[in-house]
């Protein structure tokens, strides 16, 4: 299954029927993708599930509809089993960004991490599953496929903010703290915990 979220209403890609019976289900035979993006947009739904009994047919047909865009980034505990969060326009996220050409997944995550919250000494432990979400730039659907690594450091000095990213704030949060970020955080972040 694909879950991708757009406007944090996530559109699932299954070939499984034991959602079959939501109102929100649709067969892909009887609607357009167009389709199921617009009724996601108009929010007409808290979720939506789209079967059909190819997947990755579904998955392929699916994704000619957008430009894609590749990204890289991670889930970093310090020694303190905090977690480092990042604040960008109002919504608490994880540090993420574009994979430049040629560059490995892994190398782009902790650039992206480092470049993101002025940090250090990050050391991959785990690949974590892939998140999906769709935006508009310039007028143009874009589908995000972010690669995500649990990651850990030792780093204790301030964190600094990339303030041209629109990056407020960087911070570690403890168990409860997280909770609270939960709370305003987009939904395929919160597939991550």
């Amino acid at each position: 299954m694909y879950t991708i979220f757009v406007d944090d209403v996530p559109i699932y890609l299954t070939d499984n029927l034991k959602n079959l019976s939501k109102n929100s289900f649709f067969y892909k035979d009887d609607v357009t993708i167009e389709a199921v993006l617009k009724t996601a947009k108009a929010k007409k739904h808290s979720e939506i599930f789209l079967f059909h009994v190819d997947l990755e047919t579904l998955w392929k047909e699916f994704k000619w509809f957008f430009k894609i865009e590749k990204a890289a980034g991670g889930l970093v505990t310090n020694q303190n089993d905090e977690t480092l969060f990042i604040y960008r326009l109002d919504k608490w996220d994880l540090p993420k960004g574009k994979i430049e050409k040629g560059e490995k997944k892994k190398e782009a995550a902790i650039r992206e991490v480092e470049e993101e919250c002025g940090i250090s000494g990050l050391t991959i432990k785990k690949k974590l599953q892939k998140t999906y979400h769709i935006f508009q730039r310039n007028d143009r659907e874009v589908l995000k496929i972010t690669h995500w690594y649990a990651m850990k450091t030792d780093f204790t000095d301030d964190l600094t903010p990339q303030l041209e990213e629109d990056i407020t704030q960087v911070v570690f949060k403890n168990l409860q703290e997280v909770n609270e970020a939960l709370e305003n955080t987009y939904g395929n972040i919160s597939l991550l915990f």
